[in-house]
């Protein structure tokens, strides 16, 4: 086939442009994950970092509290997520290296066997900040905590407990105070709790005694319900387990992320 100069010309430049984006495109950042083998005591367990390797100098690093499932690919996604929005996120292990639940009574099992021990909970949160606060790429005076389900219940009970975060943001969480409840003038975070309006295992009492609790804790505390999300709203996977109280809601999901993002670049900004 025949092309004429104008054609060809037209062609030519079309490539060029492609090339020129191409590069442009090749520049662009690039989120670098990696695995981290760390321990609590005698236990070993193991994160997932995820960074922006072209943004420059130090910034906020978040920890990723996975649910009750154990450290699976749903708190790595989250971390990914971080990442690309200008932060550091480490996803950490709670229960211990390959312990993953596909079965709520094992997930349940797992859960129980951190949470009936207080001093583990903490042990562990404060062996996952540590690992996040080495990174040459945190700014170790801005750090925070996103808690899912199970995570989100362990993001609130160190919230409570007075720890030095700028902000937490928690998804279907739990929110009742089974730690002890958070005192007048301890709580240093600023919290955004996002439920589910259709969630039973976070009703509305516990709803409503969470917010008596942060008031009276003079807390500074923002909770957002959405409308017809069950519990796990975040979690693509929540409908396999197969419970009718679980079930993934892509309009929740958007939104609840956008409102944390929006949260936690003021938080960050103080």
């Amino acid at each position: 086939m025949m092309l004429s100069r104008r054609s060809l010309g037209t062609g030519l430049a079309l490539l060029a442009a492609s090339v020129c984006l191409g590069k442009a495109g090749g520049a662009r950042a690039e989120v670098k994950t990696q695995e981290i083998d760390y321990k609590q005591g005698d236990t070993a367990l193991q994160g997932f970092l995820a960074y922006d390797d072209a943004a420059k100098g130090k910034r906020p690093g978040v920890l990723i509290i996975h649910e009750w499932w154990g450290h699976n690919q749903h708190a790595r996604d989250q971390a990914s997520r971080l990442a690309k929005a200008g932060y550091v996120a480490f996803a950490l292990d709670m229960y211990g290296k390959g312990k993953l639940a596909t079965h709520p009574k094992d997930a349940t099992a797992f859960m129980e066997a951190v949470m009936k021990d207080q001093q583990v909970v903490s042990a562990r949160f404060d062996a996952a900040m540590e690992v996040l606060k080495k990174q040459p790429q945190v700014n170790a005076a801005k750090l925070g905590a996103f808690g899912y389900c199970f995570g989100g219940a362990v993001a609130l009970i160190r919230a409570r407990a007075g720890d030095d975060l700028r902000a937490v943001v928690t998804f279907h969480g739990n929110l009742a105070a089974g730690a002890g409840s958070a005192q007048k003038g301890k709580v240093k975070a600023r919290i955004l709790v996002q439920t589910g309006e259709a969630d039973p295992f976070v009703p509305k009492e516990q709803v409503e005694a969470f917010k008596k609790e942060m008031k009276d804790a003079g807390a500074k505390v923002e909770v957002v319900g959405h409308p017809g999300a069950k519990h796990s709203f975040t979690n693509p996977d929540a409908g396999k387990a197969g419970m009718d109280a679980l079930a993934y809601n892509a309009e929740a999901d958007k939104k609840s992320w956008d409102a944390a993002l929006k949260f936690i670049k003021s938080a960050f900004a103080r």
